[in-house]
């Protein structure tokens, strides 16, 4: 959230290049940069043209002006010819007119190919960040990321619009605009460009300092912003509740808020300092002119017209080559915006999909819901593997190695059978869990189900066959009904009923004001833990995987949450192949068969009973986990 934009200025404001991070200049292009930018525009190419034509159209219309004035003097007032007088003015009439009409077409245009390009720059992004690993996700900082969708994606597509408008348009303006000045007065076009200077200097002393504070204004917002996001989050609202003191809240937000304001008056400041040194100067060059050129005019060396002409066109000659003395920047701005976000979709993927992929499900009905784990060993990614230093706010990522987190696993789960995986924090329990919902691919060996090698099954069928219910429910601010039909969008009425009855919470909703619509805010935080468990089973159950995968589905929840969740996951598991990482004793107890983890290795397996009457680490951590809840 912005709660100050300095410097207010669209698109063509004069203030719009000086306000941007004068460190792009510095900054050094990959060498397919420009091809990539060109790339994207490519299927814009005819809207492109006629955007092109139009500016060229538009600058040749502006620059007549000045002519049809001095020929209305010079041809008509002057030699008393009223036909002349009115036939120039319908002209000029006419010119306004026609430029009125360009002015829109361009803009209508430049729409069509800015917001076409921000829709194919956002959509690219959304669908390319989807395929990256939850390493990605957990390193990348939210707002960073979001940023790109929004900041950069707006100043990558100003490269085809407002960028290619200002450049074209003011380069071919001064080349109009020079060129009728020529041809009126050689003298006092020289003159003009003499006088050039005067706007170029305040131009290049504002820039730096307007850059400077607007980069300062960024921070500061940024800052406001996430006490904002932090405090605001349900969350983080309920921590400051329970733990802050929301005078000291108000204090330091009180605070940055305050360095926003000042910021916005010191901008304000630079920007009207600016604007009056421009208008003053400009003042000064028409007196010039209109001195020079007076007195040529008495002297019978110039017209009366051409002196008004030349005093037009010195209007439309300063604030183009202001705008383009700057251009760099402008152009820089814009192409590194892009560069941002052709840095996101430079990252690949992790997961990725064969050619002619195997659909699982299918496998799945021919041969069983069998898992099979073929010296599995797998090692998390390097940071420079799956994320950007930039979307971390850090300078450079690091680069250390990190240790195996599962060594040469092996072992197969039955179809229909459900096996726990129990062992103290850190053994690989979770590691090994998103290894089944190919959230991740191990580093070495294979895993297969139904005989399909999972590397070789489409994702689509991967994602169909396989649901995972995790210890922290998440829920999207949706009503509950929008929650179950992302599981599966084509559900009816009726089967959200039926799968909310499986999941012992039915009677709950329908106590709701608005039973199935209601919403239920951000995360699911209107609901209790064991309640968003409970919807989080209702939507595994909707889906009807053949493989369920429950990571610590019942931790934490009280002695009557954990009943009814348990009577929920009954439901869920029966029938099924189920891979359960165990925190409860009775989760244990009903498994068929029982992996114990310890540093990434399978060091026991067996039943319960088994594995009790061997003395190593299950007992040992029965009687440290379990043993409380046995009595």
């Amino acid at each position: 959230m912005t709660m100050h934009r300095p410097g207010g200025g669209g698109p063509g404001s004069p203030f719009r290049s000086f306000q941007q991070d004068s460190s792009v200049t510095n900054h050094e292009l990959r060498a397919d940069t420009l091809r990539r930018v060109i790339s994207f525009g490519r299927p814009y190419t005819r809207q492109l043209t006629i955007f092109l034509t139009l500016i060229a159209a538009a600058a040749a219309t502006t620059a007549l002006q000045p002519l049809l004035f001095q020929r209305i003097i010079d041809q008509g007032i002057t030699q008393n010819d009223r036909h002349t007088v009115i036939t120039y003015a319908l002209l000029i009439a006419g010119l306004a007119l026609a430029s009125a009409g360009l002015t829109i077409a361009e803009r209508i245009t430049s729409a069509k190919i800015g917001e076409g390009i921000i829709y194919d720059l956002r959509t690219a992004i959304f669908a390319h960040v989807q395929r990256m690993p939850i390493a990605f996700f957990a390193r990348t900082k939210t707002g960073a990321l979001v940023q790109r969708l929004n900041s950069d994606v707006l100043g990558a597509q100003q490269a085809f619009t407002s960028t290619l408008s200002q450049v074209v348009s003011n380069t071919l303006t001064v080349i109009f605009v020079l060129a009728a000045m020529m041809t009126l007065s050689w003298k006092l076009t020289l003159l003009a460009l003499i006088l050039l200077p005067a706007f170029i200097f305040p131009a290049r002393w504002i820039g730096p300092r307007l850059a400077a504070i607007t980069r300062k204004s960024y921070d500061l917002n940024a800052d406001a912003a996430h006490t904002m996001n932090e405090r605001f989050n349900v969350a983080g609202a309920y921590l400051a509740h329970t733990y802050g003191r929301p005078e000291n809240d108000l204090t330091t937000f009180s605070n940055q808020a305050s360095q926003v304001r000042d910021i916005g008056v010191t901008t304000a400041l630079y920007q009207v300092v600016f604007r009056v040194t421009l208008t003053t100067v400009s003042a000064l060059a028409i007196a010039a002119v209109y001195g020079l050129g007076g007195l040529s005019a008495i002297n019978g060396e110039l017209s009366v017209g051409v002196v008004v002409a030349l005093a037009a066109y010195l209007g439309q000659l300063y604030a183009p080559l202001t705008a383009l003395s700057n251009v760099h920047v402008t152009v820089m701005t814009a192409l590194v915006s892009f560069e941002r976000v052709l840095e996101v979709l430079d990252l690949q993927p992790m997961i990725k999909e064969i050619d002619h992929p195997i659909n699982l499900t299918q496998a799945i009905a021919h041969h069983g819901a069998r898992i099979e784990f073929d010296n599995v060993s797998f090692t998390y990614p390097r940071a420079t593997d799956v994320s950007i230093a930039s979307l971390e706010s850090v300078t450079h990522l690091t680069n250390d190695p990190t240790g195996p987190t599962l060594r040469s696993l092996s072992f197969t789960v039955e179809p229909g059978t459900t096996v726990a995986l129990v062992g103290p924090s850190g053994a690989g329990k979770t590691t090994l869990s998103h290894l089944i919902a190919r959230i991740y691919d191990p580093t070495d060996g294979a895993i297969r189900i139904a005989g399909t090698q999972l590397t070789d099954a489409s994702l689509d069928s991967i994602r169909a066959s396989v649901g995972v219910v995790m210890q922290d429910a998440h829920m999207f601010h949706q009503s509950i009904a929008d929650n179950l039909r992302y599981a599966n969008p084509q559900a009816t009425d009726e089967q959200l009923t039926q799968a909310l009855a499986r999941a012992h919470i039915l009677p709950l909703v329908n106590t709701l004001p608005q039973g199935i619509n209601t919403v239920i805010g951000d995360r699911g935080y209107r609901m209790s833990g064991g309640e968003r468990q409970r919807l989080a089973i209702a939507r595994l159950l909707l889906k009807e995987p053949d493989i369920v995968v429950l990571d610590e589905a019942t931790a934490h929840l009280d002695s009557e949450s954990e009943a009814a969740v348990s009577a929920a996951l009954r439901e869920a598991l029966a029938g099924r192949t189920a891979l359960v990482i165990a925190h409860r004793l009775s989760t244990v107890r009903d498994a068929d068969a029982i992996l114990v983890l310890d540093q990434g290795r399978i060091v026991e397996q067996g039943t319960h009973q088994e594995l009790l009457t061997r003395e190593g680490l299950y007992a040992e951590l029965y009687h440290t986990q379990f043993a409380d809840q046995a009595r």
